[in-house]
């Protein structure tokens, strides 16, 4: 492998990045869309079916609750089937689940789509953080990764004005929080045809490929492989032993906590100042604006400093700083500018975040210890939600639940600094100096 070919590195990783990041920032903008929607249909539903806000964040949660339970199972089938049908499931499954979801007409009913939902899109997230590693030495996985997660932000971007104009729809009977259930589950079951013709496998499978820019490419990763002790074992699922593995799972969850606790309750805080649901589309936008710009920034100051840890302790602290600040704010023009300084951080995590964890598996071990740490981070996803419902229902104000969301965020600043010193301790030349030996033992 040594005797491989140079190619022109930069040449080659911006034609990686071309053919492969826009295509699952589309996917992963309809995913965004499909889980996060129900945001904005509560604007309308909870009245019409029912739902007070705690049973909604007891819904709104259960995706992830199923997330958890089947993100690791998806992730071992997805190296044997191939990624290209096992993302084309995804998408077509989650896209009917989502469209039926018009048809709630009570809780249990919508708690039992939101299972399912969980169900059929689990996997596809981790999945895809999988896939990179096939296409992107380590050097170049940050960048790759945090432009791909540009996707979170951009898809509240794309569906916050829409879905404001899509409640004000009337049509056959149905109401627009119908019409938001029907149209981006429709979205998710078109885009698995296109799926199956434009993803390749791996990069020998890539026609756009020359053959020897694959074999650089293979010299690469296997050399990253040897440098950073990247783990493949015969049976993937030992991945689940790993003390890495679950240091990391903890590390993450303050994250999802944060993030959907602020995305599913923000359109019911900005509408208790915006004055219409189509105001509180477009207002509830700018943060997921400046979430753009966080993840653009701090995944590429860290790609250039080669440096993942002190970026993540700063991004916690910012986020908790934006998130108690909306919470003790009793002006709708200041929390809307302190949800965007939380939004700033908040989706920046996990471009900076995720290419500490792929740093030390490989294979099929890389899949299921990927879709563990996310799933196990995405519990996050339930608690979020559920306590900033039952702390609305207890003190008739959203906004009193970002407290919650606050505290969770400065812990996981905590934890990170103290991942930080871990490896400093095991690594002398620093935070950031490349590891040794048996990548389970690092932290």
């Amino acid at each position: 492998m040594n005797s491989v070919v140079p190619v022109d590195e930069q040449a080659l990783i911006k034609k990686i990045t071309w053919h492969i990041v826009p295509f699952v920032m589309v996917l992963y903008i309809i995913a965004y869309i499909d889980r996060s929607v129900i945001g904005y249909a509560k604007l309308q539903m909870s009245a019409d079916i029912g739902l007070s806000d705690s049973a909604f964040g007891l819904g709104a949660g259960l995706f992830f609750l199923a997330y958890f339970l089947f993100e690791v199972p998806s992730n071992y089938v997805l190296p044997k089937v191939g990624p290209r049908i096992w993302f084309a499931r995804i998408l077509f499954t989650w896209g009917l689940i989502t469209a039926l979801t018009a048809l709630t007409t009570s809780s249990g009913v919508f708690y039992v789509l939101r299972f399912l939902l969980g169900v059929a899109e689990a996997g596809f997230y981790p999945g895809v953080l999988y896939y990179l590693t096939f296409w992107f030495p380590q050097r170049h996985r940050t960048r790759a990764t945090g432009t791909f997660v540009l996707a979170a932000p951009i898809a509240f971007l794309v569906m916050s004005p829409l879905a404001g104009t899509i409640l004000g729809l009337d049509w056959f009977g149905l109401r627009g929080w119908h019409w938001l259930f029907v149209l981006s589950g429709a979205a998710a079951m078109v885009a698995a045809v296109p799926t199956l013709i434009w993803l390749r496998d791996a990069p020998r499978k890539a026609p756009w490929l020359t053959s020897r820019e694959a074999d650089w490419l293979e010299n690469e990763l296997e050399q990253d492989r040897e440098r950073f002790g990247q783990q493949s074992h015969d049976n993937p699922l030992k991945a689940l032993g790993s003390r890495y593995v679950w240091v990391f799972a903890v590390l993450f969850f303050p994250s999802t906590v944060g993030i959907y606790g602020l995305s599913f309750w923000m359109p019911t805080v900005v509408s208790s100042f915006s004055g219409s649901d189509a105001n509180t589309g477009w207002l509830s936008a700018v943060p997921y604006l400046f979430g753009v710009i966080g993840i653009f920034v701090t995944s590429r100051l860290a790609s250039k400093l080669r440096e993942n840890w002190v970026p993540l302790i700063l991004i916690y602290l910012g986020s908790a700083v934006g998130i108690f600040w909306a919470g003790f704010s009793g002006s709708g023009t200041v929390q809307l500018a302190a949800m965007s300084v939380a939004a700033f951080f908040l989706y920046s995590v996990a471009g900076v975040f995720w290419a500490l964890p792929t740093r030390y598996l490989a294979g099929a071990t890389a899949a299921v210890g990927i879709a563990f740490v996310n799933s196990f981070g995405n519990i996050g996803g339930f608690v979020g939600p559920y306590v900033v419902g039952a702390v609305s229902d207890a003190t008739g104000n959203a906004a009193n639940g970002m407290h919650f969301l606050g505290i969770v965020l400065v812990l996981g600043a905590v934890g990170s600094f103290v991942g930080m010193r871990a490896w400093a301790g095991k690594n002398p030349e620093g935070p950031s100096a490349e590891p040794k030996g048996d990548a389970t033992r690092v932290l």
